[in-house]
C-alpha cells in the first residue's frame, strides 16, 4: 500500500479485471541430425526457409555414410506448410575439420598460418582465394588511416612493407617512415599503394562468401583474423561463415603478406580433411536433444533418418524420453525404418508405449533434386521418412485449423508415391495398435491417415487430444506466472478462476471444446473444495479445471436400410 504522509491529492493506476492468457504456439518444431556443415552443441539455431538451412547447415548431398536424410526432410517441412523449425546437430567423431595448405609455413605453431573449416565435415572441403587488393597513397590518405593499415612503396627491389602502429609507420625492422618532408597529395618513395585482401571462400556445397579490405596487421578494425574468427559471434549471419583463419602468435603482417603474395598478386587452394565422422549414435542423438530443453516454444519433436542407423531403437527411446519430460509441453514424431512389411512395422509399435509420440509408416517417395539428366548413377527417386513430411502437415493444420482439429486426412505434398501401397485390410490391422498410415486414396492424393498415438491409455489414444492437451497446459503454465507469491486468499483464488475461465470460453467460443454451452464445455474451481488447510500452511494454490475435448470421427457410419413408400418416420 502506498503512504499518505501529507494533504494532497493522489492519483493511483488499479485494475478492476482479471490477467489474460495467452495461447501459446504449437507448430514450431525441432529436428535433430547430422547436417554436412554447421555448429555442433550450443543453442539449436531457428531457420523459417530452406533456404537459412542451407546457408548455415549445407545443401542435400549426401553424407558420407548414407543419404542426408535430415536435409531432404527439412526441405520436405517447409513445402508441406512449417514455418519455424530449430535443428539441433549432431556428429559422431573426433576432428573432420578441413584445412588449406600452411599460408605461413613453420614447425613453431606459433609461426604458422593457414585457414581451416569452422566445423567438421565434408562441406568443409572447399576453396579458398586470396587477392592483394590496391589502393593508391598519398599523405593525406596516409595520416588518415587506420592503425594495422600497410602500404607498399617503391618498385622492384627497392619495394618496401611499412604497417601503422600507434600513428607511425614503420617496416619489418622496425624503421619509421618519415613523411614530414612530404606534400599532402605526395607519397613516399615516389609512389605508394595501400594493400589489403579479398578473400573468396567456396564451401563444399559451392557456396560463396567474399570478404573485401581485410587487414594483415592484428591491429587492423578488420584484420583477417579477426572476420575470420574461429569462435565468432552465433548470429546467423556469422554461422553461416564457414571458413576461419589460423594465425600463430608469433606471425607477424609481414610473415602473412609474404607468405601469400612472395611472387603473385593471389594465393589460391582447396581445403581437404574434412570428414562427416560416422553414422550418429544414440548418444549423439541424446545430446542434441538436450540442446532443445533450452527452448520452451518447441511443441513437436523428431529425428528424420534416424531409424536408418544402427541405434535406431535407442534413438527412439531417447526422443520418447525427451518429450515425456516434466513441462516440456511436446510430442514426438516417430518413423519406421524403410522397406518394411506390416508385420515389421507392428513389431515395432510393439516396443513403444507413450502418450506423448505418435508413430507413422511408411516412408515417402520423392523426386530426387540431385538427380541430374543423362547421369545414372543418382537415382531419380529417393525414398525420405514421414516425419519431415508430417511435421509439416501437423503445422499447417494448426495455422488453417487449429491444434484441437486431428492432423490427418491431410494431404502429403510432393510426394511420389509411398514406399508400400498400404490396403484397407492392412490398416485394419496397424491402425487399432496406433500406427498411423499414410496411403495412396484414389481421386483424393496421397494423405496421412491416421491419428492415433502409440499409447496404451485409451484416454490418449488421438494425436489432437494430446496436442490440444499440451497447448491448454502450455498456455495457463506460462499466462499463470503472475500468481506466484502472491497472498494465497480468496482474492487471489477468484482471479485465478477468472483467468482460466476467459481463456478456456475463449477456446470453447472458437470451436475447440465439446459442449452445447460453456457449463457443458468446461469448468473451473478454485477453493476450499480443492485446497486443505495443510496445502495453504505449505503455500499451495490448487485449481482443478476440468474440459470437454474434441476428439476425430475416426469411423463416420451412414446406417442405411430400406422402408415402404407407405411407411411414416
Amino acid at each position: 500500500m502506498p503512504e499518505y504522509l501529507a494533504p494532497g491529492v493522489y492519483v493511483e493506476e488499479t485494475s478492476f479485471r482479471a490477467k489474460s492468457i495467452e495461447g501459446v504456439g504449437t507448430s514450431t518444431t525441432g529436428f535433430v541430425g547430422p547436417t554436412r556443415k554447421g555448429p555442433v552443441g550450443g543453442t539449436p539455431e531457428l531457420i523459417t526457409s530452406f533456404g537459412d538451412f542451407e546457408r548455415i547447415y549445407g545443401g542435400l548431398d549426401n553424407l558420407e555414410y548414407g543419404t542426408n536424410f535430415l536435409a531432404h526432410s527439412v526441405r520436405a517441412y517447409f513445402d508441406n506448410g512449417g514455418a519455424r523449425l530449430y535443428v539441433s546437430r549432431t556428429y559422431t567423431g573426433s576432428g573432420g575439420l578441413a584445412n588449406s595448405p600452411d599460408m605461413v609455413a613453420n614447425a613453431d605453431p606459433t609461426r604458422r598460418a593457414r585457414f581451416v573449416a569452422r566445423f567438421p565435415g565434408q562441406a568443409g572441403n572447399g576453396q579458398v582465394v586470396v587477392r592483394l587488393q590496391t589502393a593508391p597513397a598519398t599523405k593525406r590518405t596516409m595520416n588518415a588511416a587506420p592503425s594495422g593499415a600497410m602500404v607498399r612503396s617503391g618498385s622492384g627491389a627497392g619495394t618496401v612493407f611499412h604497417v601503422k602502429l600507434n600513428g607511425t609507420w614503420v617496416d619489418s625492422s622496425a624503421n619509421t617512415l618519415d613523411l614530414s618532408g612530404l606534400a599532402d597529395t605526395a607519397a613516399p618513395n615516389g609512389t605508394a599503394d595501400f594493400i589489403s585482401l579479398s578473400v573468396v571462400a567456396v564451401d563444399g556445397d559451392g557456396h560463396t562468401a567474399g570478404f573485401d579490405d581485410l587487414g594483415f596487421d592484428r591491429s587492423h578494425p578488420r584484420w583477417i583474423g579477426n572476420v575470420f574468427s574461429a569462435t565468432p559471434s552465433r548470429r546467423s549471419d556469422a554461422l553461416e561463415q564457414w571458413l576461419a583463419v589460423e594465425i600463430g602468435s608469433a606471425v607477424t603482417a609481414f610473415d602473412l603478406r609474404a607468405g601469400l603474395f612472395g611472387t603473385a598478386d593471389v594465393w589460391s587452394q582447396t581445403l581437404g580433411n574434412g570428414s562427416d565422422g560416422t553414422a550418429p549414435n544414440q548418444t549423439a542423438y541424446e545430446a542434441g536433444l538436450r540442446e532443445f530443453e533450452k527452448i520452451e516454444d518447441l511443441s513437436i519433436v523428431a529425428a528424420p533418418g534416424s531409424s536408418a542407423y544402427g541405434d535406431a531403437q535407442g534413438i527412439l527411446g531417447a526422443l520418447i524420453s525427451h518429450a515425456e519430460r516434466a513441462r516440456a509441453y511436446r510430442i514426438a514424431v516417430l518413423d519406421t525404418p524403410a522397406d518394411k512389411a506390416v508385420s515389421e512395422a507392428r513389431e515395432i509399435r510393439g516396443r513403444v508405449d507413450s502418450k506423448y509420440a505418435a508413430l507413422y509408416y511408411p516412408w515417402v517417395v520423392v523426386s530426387n533434386p540431385l538427380a541430374r539428366a543423362g547421369d545414372a548413377s543418382v537415382p531419380r527417386e529417393l525414398a525420405l521418412p514421414p516425419s519431415g513430411f508430417v511435421c509439416g502437415v501437423y503445422a499447417r493444420n494448426d495455422v488453417e485449423r487449429g491444434v484441437h482439429k486431428a492432423p490427418a486426412n491431410e494431404v502429403v505434398r510432393g510426394a511420389l508415391r509411398f514406399e508400400r501401397d498400404v490396403n484397407f485390410a492392412e490398416q485394419e490391422v496397424l491402425n487399432p495398435l496406433g500406427v498411423n498410415c499414410l496411403r495412396y486414396l484414389s481421386g483424393r492424393g496421397y494423405r496421412v491417415w491416421g491419428a492415433r498415438t502409440v499409447s496404451s491409455d485409451p484416454e490418449w489414444k488421438y494425436v489432437n487430444v494430446r496436442r490440444y492437451m499440451n497447448y491448454l497446459e502450455a498456455s495457463i503454465d506460462r499466462g499463470t506466472q503472475w500468481a506466484v507469491f502472491e497472498p494465497n486468499g480468496e482474492r487471489l483464488w477468484a482471479n485465478v478462476r477468472e483467468t482460466v475461465s476467459a481463456f478456456l470460453y475463449n477456446e470453447w467460443v472458437n470451436g475447440a471444446l465439446l459442449g452445447a454451452s460453456a457449463k457443458e464445455a468446461f469448468f473451473v474451481r478454485c477453493d476450499r473444495s480443492t485446497m486443505t488447510q495443510n496445502d495453504l500452511d505449505n503455500g499451495r494454490l490448487i485449481c482443478l479445471v476440468g474440459i470437454a475435448v474434441l476428439k476425430p470421427a475416426e469411423f463416420v457410419i451412414f446406417r442405411i436400410g430400406q422402408k415402404t413408400a407407405d411407411e411414416r418416420n
